[in-house]
Formats: C-alpha cells, structure tokens, sequence
C-alpha cells in the first residue's frame, strides 16, 4: 500500500549536545578494510552495558538458529554532479540527488543554493541537463533532468558516466573502487549514501550465518538526507526528519513475522533497517507491508516494536543516528562504549568498525 508513515515524537529534555564525545581525528576511518569482514566487532550487551572485542567475521558465532537479519538492499548511484549553469555565466554548481520525485525529477540538495533559482537550467558535462523546478529550502531543490533517452535508456545509465559516488566530507581519500561502497547485497537503485553496516558482510559471511538456521530478510530504505542530516536544534524533540522512501513487501513481512513468532530474533543490519522495520511495525509489533515515505525521528524515550538486535557502525557526535542507538541500548551504555572503541583505537564513520548491540 501507498503511505506516508507518521512518528509520534516522545517528549524529551535532551539535547544534542548530550550525544557529543570526543573523536580523535585520524580515527575516522578514511578507506574500506580488506577484506570486508576483517573489520574490527564490538560487542555491546543492552542491559548491562558489557563491552568485547572481536572480528567481525565472528559474528557469525553469535547469531542463533532462527535468528532474522534484516538488510536494507539500496543500491548507491553515483548521485553527486558538477555542473554550470547554462542560461548565461560560467557559474559552476554541485547538485547531490537525494531523493526521487520520480522518473527524472529529484529534489536534491545543491550548493551554492543562490546559484539555483527556480527556472535556472544547469548543464552537466553535455550528459544531462538540470531545471530547478522549486525551492525546498536554503539548500534543497526540486531539478528536473534531461538526457538523451535514446542512449541511455534511464537516468541512471547517466549518473554512471558523469556521477561521482557521494562520499562523506570527512573521507579524504579517494575510492580506488566504486564497489567498496557498496553492499554485496545492494539491488535497488537509489540511495545518497550507503548502508555501512551492510558493508562487513561478504558472500561467504552470509551463507555460513544461514548455515547456521538464520536467515536474511530484505526491506529497503533509499538514504537521502534524512538520515545525515545534522540537528541543528538544541532541543532533540525539535528536530524534523527530511522523509526517505522504504519499501516492506508482503513476503518480507510474513517472513520476520513468522520467524519472530516462533522465537527467533530479529536483528537489523544498520540504522535504517532499523527504521525501515519499526516504520512497518504496529503498535503490537507485527510487521506490515508497506511502500512509502518515512520521517520517523528515533531517540531516547522511543519505544521499540520490532527489533531485538542491531548491527551498526560508530556514529558522528550529536548525529540522529548515535541517538537511535542510544534509544535503543542507553545513552549511558553507548557513550561508554563510544568512550571505549576510542581508547582501544577502533575506526569510525562509514568504513570504520562495527558495532553488534544484543
């Protein structure tokens, strides 16, 4: 079914700056560890705060027969593009696609912003062609692209000859392989960024984990700005979450339901799986399908529906994601932990380390 998924916000005195820790900068993990599941795992036990230490491979020793690994299947395309504006100067511009309208309309966030008025045509490259079609905010726009249809078939078959992968501004490095920020799983076109937590498992990981009786279960959710956008409130119960598009079908939810229901647990890999699942999820916990936009805002207070278990990597300070972890194991229990993998010189952000919340 079509729907926009609403969030009840709880109610909370918290603010941002009680999800702030201290980071030292050559801990931001600035390429991918070879091979994928060779990356470093912290265990972190929900109730009581325990932390230990292993490789992520061994994650497979953890999961239980019965067990359900939700994965979020969004593909990255290569979403960042560097144009000029093409009805009079040379003023250079760069357009981030974050989320489709549909076809070949995006809104997109684009700097600089002056330089993108409604009714302006950007040129990029000669490949496609960008008109700004209105304004969401200081920095989002609605851009209407053209392209040679008969060559490439779909925007997308463009982006790949003229788009550059959207990575992190706090990965300076550049990516040898465009393939290492992707999921070995990733299906579905249409993601700003990806799903690191995916990024640990490889093929071999994942069929010894169903070897075992557990099994992975797809649900998707195409990051755009929802997800990393940084709160720029005070007050954490202000901030408003930019909607992103998930997809639950109606296998999907039989299966996790099932699974569920005769004990297993269900476990999401990465931070939006997780609010893909608890977007789907009623107030009982059963899981439903759904096709729509979701802006649900999770944090400390929030109540948690369907999800036993999280996957995750470590998160920028004062970030939505670091409280969607702490709503799920306890700020305390999560600033420790942080406060940990710093000492012990785990590696942050999207190609760091793992996190495994239980």
């Amino acid at each position: 079914m079509d729907t926009t998924i609403k969030n009840e916000l709880p109610k909370t005195d918290l603010k941002k700056s009680d999800f702030y820790y201290e980071l030292p900068e050559e801990l931001i993990a600035q390429t991918p560890t070879e091979p994928r599941d060779a990356s470093r795992l912290m265990t972190l036990d929900r109730k009581t705060g325990e932390v230990g230490h292993r490789i992520f491979r061994d994650i497979a020793e953890l999961i239980r027969p019965g067990d359900t690994l939700v994965i979020n299947d969004s593909k990255v395309i290569p979403a960042r593009l560097y144009g000029e504006r093409a009805d009079g100067g040379t003023a250079k511009v760069e357009v981030l696609l974050l989320r489709a309208i549909n076809d070949d309309e995006w809104e997109c966030l684009v700097r600089p912003g002056k330089r993108a008025r409604e009714g302006h045509i950007i040129d990029f490259g000669g490949v496609m062609r960008g008109e700004v079609t209105g304004i969401v905010d200081d920095g989002c726009r609605t851009i209407r692209f053209s392209y040679d249809r008969a060559r490439y078939g779909s925007i997308y078959a463009a982006l790949d000859e003229i788009g550059v992968m959207p990575l992190p501004p706090y990965i300076k490095e550049r990516l040898r392989d465009r393939g290492r920020y992707q999921t070995v799983y990733a299906k579905k076109e249409g993601s700003a960024a990806a799903p690191t937590a995916g990024l640990h498992f490889t093929p071999e990981l994942m069929a010894k984990i169903e070897e075992k009786g557990a099994k992975f279960v797809r649900v998707m959710l195409h990051v755009g700005l929802g997800t990393f956008r940084p709160v720029a409130e005070d007050r954490v119960d202000e901030h408003v979450m930019h909607t992103e598009f998930i997809t639950v079908t109606e296998g999907a939810a039989r299966e996790i339901n099932e699974r569920r229901a005769a004990g297993g647990r269900t476990i999401c890999v990465g931070t939006t799986s997780c609010r893909t699942l608890e977007s789907a999820a009623d107030e009982n916990g059963v899981i439903h399908a759904v096709s729509g936009d979701t802006g649900i805002f999770i944090y400390p207070g929030y109540k948690f529906r369907a999800t036993d278990g999280l996957i995750t990597n470590f998160h920028l300070p004062e970030s939505t994601l670091i409280m969607l972890v702490s709503a799920f194991a306890g700020r305390e229990h999560v600033l420790a932990a942080y406060e940990t993998a710093v000492r012990e010189k785990y590696r942050f952000f999207s190609f760091g380390d793992a996190m495994f919340v239980i």
